[in-house]
């Protein structure tokens, strides 16, 4: 399967998810090096205080660490768990969750996410930090 099948076939995996949908996110790099989810930053995902929720934050990781260890493991994976550290109030025009695999057994992958946001000239900030593991179905 070349690059750009395989994004095309997880961006499919991810529309299929009716709340990925909801929010917007895309995938928008995923092979052997990991994968990328994006979504844009409206006003519906923020807290009181105009800070993108922490539970926004949450999905974006748990989804790019399934997909990233996906591209590894294949496509019938679940999350068995993630742990998230927030480092900064997350501020921007797009939340980005960049995710690598960082051991890959036969049914098991452990990943790292660094989570993201991107301002309107492309500059990055990291907001938070995830490291998951995720299994094999079966």
């Amino acid at each position: 399967m070349t690059i750009t099948d395989a994004l095309s076939t997880a961006r499919e995996i991810l529309r299929a998810q009716p709340f990925s949908r909801l929010l917007g996110a895309d995938v928008t790099a995923f092979g052997e090096d990991g994968a990328t989810l994006e979504l844009p930053i409206g006003k519906d995902l923020l807290q009181q205080n105009g800070f993108v929720h922490g539970g926004v934050l949450s999905y974006a990781a748990d989804n790019a660490i399934t997909f990233a260890a996906g591209a590894v493991l294949g496509p019938a994976v679940l999350t068995a768990g993630y742990s998230i550290d927030y480092v900064r109030p997350a501020l921007g025009a797009t939340l980005r969750a960049r995710a690598e695999v960082l051991h890959a057994g036969r049914r098991q992958a452990v990943v790292r996410c660094e989570l993201l946001t991107v301002g309107e000239e492309g500059d990055e900030t990291l907001c938070a930090l995830a490291q998951g593991t995720v299994r094999t179905i079966g």
